[in-house]
């Protein structure tokens, strides 16, 4: 197994294990630890998750692949997510996805060549209100058009 928690992250969970009843209910905590650590879950991971909480590997598996925010395969320095639900899709997302695209030069699902740059559709940010929005690593854009998108893109330059 090449993964191992870094001793900070370590204790950080140690900790944790103390307000949860069972070491089950770390799994989303841990994985979200180990993506902030590595920058992606590796299968790795999962399995030293498993062995740290006490967890078949596999029922770690289909928790971090159950959500869209765990990242199974690296994504780019700038992690493009773009809401792609309802309310989005009626307030124009069609029309932000295509700039986005254009302006990467990639597709969804997709990363740039330097790995800068991964753009990913995913199922509701919980920002109806100010549709469209993406979010980018851990910060949310929103009421998006494309004039804010390249004053956007190009502060990520």
């Amino acid at each position: 197994m090449s993964f191992a928690f870094t001793n900070e992250n370590l204790e950080q969970i140690e900790a944790l294990k103390k307000r949860y009843p069972s070491p089950k209910a770390l799994s989303l905590p841990c994985l979200w630890i180990a993506q902030y650590q590595e920058g992606m879950i590796s299968l790795d991971a999962i399995e030293a998750i498993g062995t740290l909480i006490d967890t078949p590997s596999m029922e770690i598996y289909r928790v971090a692949t159950f959500y869209t925010m765990f990242n199974l395969e690296p994504v780019g320095t700038y992690h493009i997510q773009l809401c792609k639900t309802l309310s989005c899709a009626l307030c124009g997302k069609a029309e932000i996805l295509e700039h986005l695209q254009t302006k990467l030069g990639i597709a969804a699902g997709e990363s740039s060549a330097d790995g800068r740059y991964t753009l990913t559709q995913v199922e509701c940010l919980g920002s109806c209100g100010t549709a469209p929005v993406m979010q980018i690593n851990d910060r949310y854009y929103e009421n998006l058009d494309r004039k804010k998108i390249d004053s956007i893109l190009e502060v990520l330059k």
